[in-house]
């Protein structure tokens, strides 16, 4: 079971991360030149969605501390921050698997 400094550890790490972090607007092509979207701002913006819910979910977390909100609140957020990181890890494992395989492709 976690503790409440891993969990603090584990929130402050979601919430240092973000598009501007982790990942960079390649030179070459751009959404507009391929005709579709870009995988990076993709990736992004999901980085964003689920740093979000992790500051949604500290925020209720502080006001049910000073009695301005309801546990199921908190509750609520905080499942939603869960299945959010679960979703990215979920990805950021399918995007190893697939880069493992590519590398085992013969030349």
């Amino acid at each position: 079971m976690a503790t409440p400094s891993f969990a603090a550890g584990a929130y402050a790490s979601i919430q240092g991360m973000g598009a501007g972090n982790l990942l960079r607007k390649p030179v070459s092509a751009s959404a507009s030149e391929t005709g579709g979207p870009d995988f990076a701002s993709m990736i992004g913006k999901a980085l964003e969605a689920t740093a979000d819910a992790g500051r949604k979910s500290d925020a209720q977390a502080a006001s049910v501390a000073v009695g301005r909100a309801d546990v199921v609140d908190v509750v609520t957020a905080v499942a939603e921050s869960e299945a959010a990181i679960e979703t990215l890890v979920a990805v950021r494992d399918r995007v190893i698997a697939a880069y493992e395989e590519i590398m085992r492709m013969p030349v």
